[in-house]
């Protein structure tokens, strides 16, 4: 019979299967070989700010950024917070959500933090996060099920 701790410790390893892992500053993925059984470590290139980009280049790469997500659910609700949010954000505000949908290498952990199923890590957590979280939470019961279209943008540069 095993220990509490030896079940917790068994139930965290299999998760951390599954999970991004930080190696020293590159986050990696891991797969099962099928043929052999072994975990495969995929490297990630880790996230970097961008400090002298321009703030209105900056501000359309996290709109496509916001739209072109690893799953569905992420791409309606960033899209839909970055339409509302992302031309009033300030500098910080920008790098602070640059760094949330850029750095972790796994869109469920973004969608489960959003959402607030799993608390939001303290490098994340911030006034963005806070942002997303309300926005998220629907208290207006807008009816969102696609990404907006981008016809606003042009009413936005004329």
């Amino acid at each position: 019979m095993l220990s509490s701790t030896s079940l917790n410790l068994i139930c965290w390893l299999c998760q951390a299967a599954w999970r991004p892992a930080v190696t020293g500053l590159v986050l990696s993925r891991g797969y099962h070989d099928d043929t052999r059984g072994d975990l495969i470590e995929i490297p990630l290139p880790p996230w970097e700010e961008k400090p002298d980009e321009p703030i209105n280049i900056k501000r359309r790469r996290l709109l496509y950024e916001s739209r072109k997500r690893g799953m569905l659910e992420n791409c309606i609700i960033l899209s839909l917070f970055a339409k509302r949010y992302l031309n009033t954000m300030t500098e910080d505000q920008l790098q602070q959500y640059d760094r949330l949908i850029n750095e972790p290498s796994n869109d469920w952990d973004i969608y489960y933090w959003a959402t607030e199923a799993q608390p939001t890590p303290d490098v994340y957590q911030g006034e963005v996060m806070d942002m997303l979280k309300e926005f998220t939470k629907n208290r207006n019961h807008e009816q969102r099920l696609d990404a907006p279209s981008l016809e606003y943008l042009e009413k936005e540069g004329q």
